[in-house]
């Protein structure tokens, strides 16, 4: 037991801090910065403030819960344990459906990127704001590559991840210099014909957060803690990984939305900020202010930064379908681990054909990121009622990190997430609820296979998140015009409502989790696994 268990646990917390980063900095970097400003104007550094507050919040509900359940794709089991089966698959639904949604969007990235290469054939890729025919069958070609990097085990992609992470640090460190010595104008953050500061208002700023690529650039915060059961010394190496993956991408994120706002021409800044049209924004900029080299870079990189990302992605969606196989609630033969190489290849094989349908109805990364923003939020909900339920219905369990303040940093993340989901504006919140209850018939299929057995406590436990959805579609339905709602609640108000609403529901979720028995179900796999089961290595 003592061998598997040094064979598990063997990455160290640095290595597990630039997983983190190396999923944080992928496309979002790349064309972040441009959705932001377009939607915002410079006031846009307020909307990655905004948004890098609410992640650590997050994640930091999901660090404790990490630190207890040290396990592969731990994020879709957490629900599970502290509120049964149906809020399980709810939870580890929308997580996965976020997670591996940005396979594709980071091979559209690179593909986005390498359209404004000065050739014709490179310029046929991508018209119109979506990938042609040519352009989807080279997104497909690099998710393949995603792919094989890690059908012959994970140890291939750490080695590859942490050489590639390092270089993908100095590229935006690159970009921002670069751009900051070349051409800066000050003026842009401030200019009366084109609305000021805050030329759309606080609604514009707070839509960004929500549905520019803020939420879903940050998402890689998720990588540490599914890769949890791996990791040496969980209790330490996750919240450092986490706190410390997010803190570094601020800072790049701030310093290069500074870089693009004063970077931008008046001849660019003619129609206004949500005129300003890109499809490689930095590389665009760069050629413009004559850094053919930084261009040459960022093209570079563009392949290599959302590569490394999608790598990872791949890796950690591959663990998240083993354990919601775990879950019973899918086929047993995404369950299975290569005996010798100890990666879940089935579960690899379904989610790269996840990938190419996601691919095929979203052609360009504009379309996905909202999308996937959206998702992820809905996906991040359970974790802060989940780790104060387990606080009440477990307070015996062994907590490696018991975090001091959880108690008002859990409603905290909560109700901002419920601000987050209200702000993407309707229709978009509507779709993605739908999308997330859409697998429902799934999990009632397994139950019955079941016979049923537990069915009515967990459904009792899940009727807080069962009332809590449609309130937030109706919310959004009804709400503010500023958020695409019909204007029923005014603005300010509709945001109030919102953040009330939300704290209800989260004392009721928090109420409503109760010590499942599932619980020991996890001890007793666990203990199958270290004896039994080839260990998903690093």
């Amino acid at each position: 037991m003592d061998n598997n268990q040094s064979l598990m646990r063997n990455i160290g917390p640095f290595a597990l801090m630039l997983t983190g980063l190396g999923s944080i900095i992928g496309s979002g970097w790349l064309f972040g910065a441009w959705k932001a400003a377009k939607i915002a104007g410079p006031a846009a550094l307020f909307a990655w403030l905004i948004g890098a507050v609410v992640i650590l919040a997050i994640a930091l509900t999901y660090a404790e819960l990490g630190a207890m359940f040290p396990e592969s794709g731990g994020m879709v089991r957490y629900s599970r344990y502290s509120h049964g089966s149906l809020v399980g698959f709810i939870a580890a639904w929308a997580n996965w459906i976020a997670i591996v949604s940005v396979i594709p969007i980071e091979a559209e990235a690179s593909i986005q990127y390498m359209s404004t290469w000065p050739y014709d054939w490179a310029n046929a890729l991508f018209v119109d704001g979506t990938l042609t025919t040519s352009g989807l069958a080279l997104s497909a070609l690099l998710v393949i590559v995603y792919f094989m990097l890690n059908y012959w085990g994970v140890k291939l992609f750490a080695r590859a991840n942490t050489a590639i992470t390092l270089f993908k640090f100095a590229i935006p460190a690159l970009t921002i210099a670069g751009l900051m010595i070349a051409g800066f104008h000050p003026g842009n953050f401030n200019m009366a014909e084109h609305g000021g500061f805050a030329p759309n208002g606080m609604s514009a700023v707070l839509t960004a957060v929500a549905t520019s690529g803020i939420v879903f650039a940050f998402n890689g915060f998720q990588s540490p803690v599914n890769l949890a059961g791996e990791a040496r010394d969980p209790g330490r190496s996750i919240p450092f990984a986490v706190v410390g993956s997010i803190l570094l991408a601020t800072v790049i994120y701030l310093l290069l939305q500074v870089a693009y706002i004063g970077a931008l021409s008046p001849e660019q800044l003619a129609g206004g900020w949500h005129m300003v049209s890109f499809s490689s924004p930095f590389a665009e900029l760069a050629i413009a202010l004559g850094l053919n080299w930084l261009a040459i870079v960022l093209y570079f990189d563009a392949f290599l930064s959302p590569s490394g990302t999608g790598t990872t992605y791949m890796a950690t969606t591959s663990r998240m379908i083993y354990a919601m196989e775990r879950n019973r609630t899918l086929p047993a033969i995404l369950g299975r681990v290569h005996p010798l190489y100890g990666v879940p290849r089935p579960a690899m094989w379904f989610n790269l054909a996840i990938s190419f349908v996601f691919m095929f109805f979203f052609r360009g990364w504009d379309s996905l990121a909202a999308v996937i923003s959206v998702a992820t939020v809905i996906s991040y909900l359970t974790g802060p009622i989940s780790v104060m339920a387990l606080r009440h219905s477990a307070p015996d369990m062994h907590r490696p990190l018991r975090l001091p303040g959880l108690s008002l940093i859990a409603p905290f993340a909560f109700v901002c997430a419920s601000l987050i989901l209200y702000w993407a504006r309707w229709p978009l919140t509507g779709e993605i609820i739908v999308l997330v209850v859409v697998a429902l018939p799934v999990y009632f299929y397994y139950q019955a296979k079941d016979k049923w057995q537990g069915f009515g406590r967990d459904l009792k436990a899940s009727w807080w998140l069962i009332g809590y959805l449609p309130c937030m579609a109706l919310c959004s339905y009804i709400g503010s015009k500023e958020f695409g709602g019909l204007g029923l609640l005014p603005y300010g108000w509709d945001m109030g409502i919102v953040a009330v609403l939300s704290l209800a529901f989260y004392h009721w979720g928090v109420k409503a989790g109760w010590r499942t028995p599932y619980l020991s179900e996890e001890r007793e796999q666990d203990a199958a696994s270290m004896e039994g089961m080839p260990a998903l290595s690093h």
